[in-house]
């Protein structure tokens, strides 16, 4: 048996760090091989307790000292933050099975390292050499999983967007709810496409029924930002009527402000079309429907648009998008609010402030 331990250790002249030189140069950083295998964790059945553990083992490591932790038992506990030994070695284990480490055990199970004349030498410890070796895989798999994740953000936030504006359409859409169910949980990139493909699908049946011509009277209190066509021709004109907005053209706001626009899936052409967008956005910044209505009646359709567009563009330079939405069409900064001066700032630097 004893023979068998010796068949798994490095026997070399290379000096300690002589394993470690298959590895590319970024994947040296034994840190960076680290955070790739946190990442990809879950593939290997590891938990977040086991990862301390590791990175114990790995801070007993010295720079050109080779790759094996000469640390006992007790040491390691005592670094990782007062675990039991039998814990410690049921991870070691974990680690040994999923090839990650490698046990090389001396005939009384102590942990050093021994040299011969020569520069041989030949290590007894827990070896990180496996570890090391599949850094390429662990550093790739790492990247896939975080594209993954990224798109998963990406596809659920287009979803949820849409989801938004069938809401405001129709708050009862039995598809939103059921769709909001589905979205309690983690989905894969496949599924999530699968769900905004179903979400774009009934976004555009919802548009071609909002496209009938029907005469039904629409409440002008119940929240509702849907305009039939045959109102349209007058409010585009009373719209068109406010004030100083009218220096600002539709195809000016939609282009200084792509953020807004880029959660459109059409083209916005009017203001109508603008305004229920803008209706859209509202919620998702944190801004509710009532205090957007009460706004349009404040400072007219146009500006309280024109503030959800500009608001969106500025992001980061505003903290809270309910505080400062209200500040500029309900609050004392009302009169001081000029969408254009604004837009004109925002041409000519995407960094100008409010």
């Amino acid at each position: 048996m004893q023979s068998m331990a010796f068949t798994k250790l490095s026997i070399g002249t290379g000096g300690p760090g002589s394993v470690s030189q298959t590895t590319s140069e970024p994947e040296k950083d034994i840190w960076t091989i680290f955070r790739a295998l946190r990442d990809a964790r879950k593939q290997f059945g590891l938990r977040p307790a086991h990862l301390q553990t590791l990175q114990a083992m790995l801070s007993f490591l010295r720079p050109g000292q080779g790759d094996t932790v000469f640390a006992s038992n007790q040491s390691i506990c005592q670094r990782v933050g007062g675990i039991d030994e039998r814990t410690l070695r049921r991870h070691i284990n974990r680690f040994v099975e999923t090839g990650l480490i490698e046990r090389n055990d001396s005939s009384n199970h102590k942990r050093y390292r021994i040299r011969s004349s020569d520069g041989e030498s030949i290590s007894y410890g827990l070896s990180l050499t496996p570890l090391l070796l599949r850094a390429s895989e662990l550093i790739s798999l790492a990247k896939k999983i975080e594209e993954a994740r990224r798109d998963q953000v990406f596809l659920r936030k287009q979803i949820l967007t849409r989801l938004a504006h069938l809401d405001s359409v129709d708050p009862d859409n039995t598809f939103a709810i059921a769709t909001r169910k589905v979205l309690r949980r983690k989905l894969s990139v496949t599924e999530y496409r699968a769900v905004l493909d179903q979400t774009k699908a009934q976004c555009s049946s919802q548009s071609q029924t909002m496209k009938a011509p029907k005469t039904t009277k629409v409440p002008v209190n119940d929240g509702q930002t849907v305009r039939h066509l045959s109102k349209s021709v007058k409010e585009q004109k009373d719209l068109n009527d406010q004030g100083s907005e009218n220096k600002i053209a539709p195809s000016q706001l939609t282009a200084v402000c792509d953020q807004a626009t880029s959660f459109s899936n059409r083209e916005l052409r009017n203001w109508i079309e603008i305004e229920c967008h803008a209706h859209t956005l509202a919620p998702m910044m944190g801004i509710h429907k009532e205090t957007f209505n009460k706004a349009k009646a404040a400072v007219g359709s146009i500006k309280a648009s024109c503030a959800i567009f500009i608001m969106l563009q500025l992001g980061n330079s505003i903290r809270d998008f309910s505080a400062y939405f209200h500040s500029i069409t309900l609050g004392n900064r009302r009169d001081q609010f000029d969408p254009a001066i604004l837009l004109r700032r925002l041409s000519k630097s995407d960094g100008a402030t409010a």
